[in-house]
This record gives structure tokens, C-alpha cells and sequence, in this order.
């Protein structure tokens, strides 16, 4: 059965051309390197500790993105990702994983907050607020955490528990984890999406979307 897509022509094209060059990593690429890839390597795309956003899907498909809240292409993929999670809720698992770089000031911090109000159940709302607000706080260069935490606050987080939680050296090593096992599958910037395993290959919104479509109705 072929899914009723509502991504707009304008948001099609708009993301086309961040896609487009998102495999060369133009400007959103870590100056890090590692050997590795998904297919025959020993790292997992998914670890059990992995971020699934929403509920995991009842089929075998699994969507993962490597990401950066403060990179601007996944800022521009993000209602893409957005999109497929509500066409294809129940059927693909997606799941976000870490892969803050260097060249962004605030993405560690960015992620680490996310991680801080995870341990709080609150993974998936401070994830959905770091893109729907990179444009206040992307490309500074001083730290945003103090507005990180006043995202906390209004989501009515456990305030002590969360600072506690961002001053916790395991909390930053639970993001650099992901950021190592992304290096070792070859990842070298953002946005990086795998479907069941696989790198795609895309160079538009509608191949992204016809690649789902193509794991889900195989």
C-alpha cells in the first residue's frame, strides 16, 4: 500500500538543495575521520540505549539519523523527518543518534542538554525544541547552556536533576559515544541518515521519502 504523502513541493525543494551535497558534507562535516562502515563492520547503527523517537514500529524497518542541533541541514530535514515519522508511525522505528561537530560551538552543548532532560523522559521534546529554536542560538560563540536549561524549565523538568545531569562527565560521554560509533560507520557530517543498516544515498526529499516507502513495502 503506497502512503498519501503532504510534503509540500516548496519544502521538497528546499530540502533538495541541502541534500543534494549532504553526502559531501559541504560545510556541516567533522575534521575527524575513522575506518567503518555499516555492512560488515562490528559497530551497530542501533545500540539498546539508542534514542528511538515515538514508539518503535511493528515491522523490521528502522530509519537512523546522525545529527547535530546546530547544523542547518538538519534543521532543513528535520519536518522531512518529521513527516515520514507520521506517515509511517507503527511501521518504522526511527531512531536519533549524536554526532555533534566540531565546528559548531554549542552542538555538544546542544546535545547534552537533550541527553540531561532524556534521563527525564523528555528526550523528544527537547529534541523537537533545539530545532524549532536553532535560528535564536545556531552559530554563536558563546555557550548557550544557560538557554538550554531555561528550555528545561519550561518544559517542567526536575531542575535539580538536571543540572546535575549536565555537570555529569558520563552525560557528555553517553553523546561522544554515539559521535564514536557514527565515526566508526563512516559518518562524517550531518545530516546522515541509514535505513536497516544500509548508508542512503539520496539527493532530494522524494528519494529519502521513496527509499522508506521501498524498505516498508518490500
Amino acid at each position: 500500500m503506497k502512503t498519501n504523502y503532504k510534503i509540500s513541493a516548496a519544502l521538497v525543494a528546499v530540502f533538495g538543495l541541502v541534500v543534494a551535497g549532504f553526502l559531501a558534507f559541504g560545510g556541516d562535516e567533522s575534521d575527524t575521520s575513522a575506518d567503518g562502515n555499516a555492512a560488515g563492520g562490528t559497530t551497530p547503527v542501533v545500540r539498546d540505549d539508542s534514542h528511538r523517537l515515538g514508539e518503535p514500529g511493528s515491522g523490521e524497518v528502522t530509519f537512523v539519523e546522525f545529527l547535530d542541533f546546530e547544523c542547518e541541514s538538519c534543521r532543513a530535514a528535520y519536518p522531512t523527518v518529521e513527516q515520514l515519522r507520521e506517515d509511517y508511525a507503527g511501521r518504522v522505528t526511527f531512531v536519533a543518534r549524536y554526532f555533534p561537530l566540531p565546528g559548531h560551538a554549542n552542538a555538544e552543548n546542544a546535545a547534552v542538554a537533550v541527553e540531561a532532560a532524556a534521563q527525564q523522559g523528555a528526550f523528544e521534546a527537547m529534541y523537537q525544541r533545539m530545532y524549532e529554536t536553532q535560528a535564536e542560538w545556531g552559530e554563536q560563540q558563546v555557550s548557550q547552556a544557560d538557554l538550554f536549561r531555561s528550555f528545561a524549565e519550561e518544559m517542567g523538568l526536575d531542575m535539580a536533576a538536571y543540572d546535575a545531569a549536565v555537570a555529569d562527565p558520563a552525560t557528555l560521554e553517553r553523546v561522544l559515544s554515539d559521535r564514536d560509533d557514527g565515526l566508526a560507520l563512516g559518518v562524517e557530517g550531518t545530516p546522515t541518515f541509514f535505513l536497516n543498516g544500509e548508508r542512503l544515498e539520496v539527493a532530494s526529499a522524494q528519494e529519502l521519502i521513496k527509499a522508506v516507502d521501498a524498505a516498508v513495502n518490500e
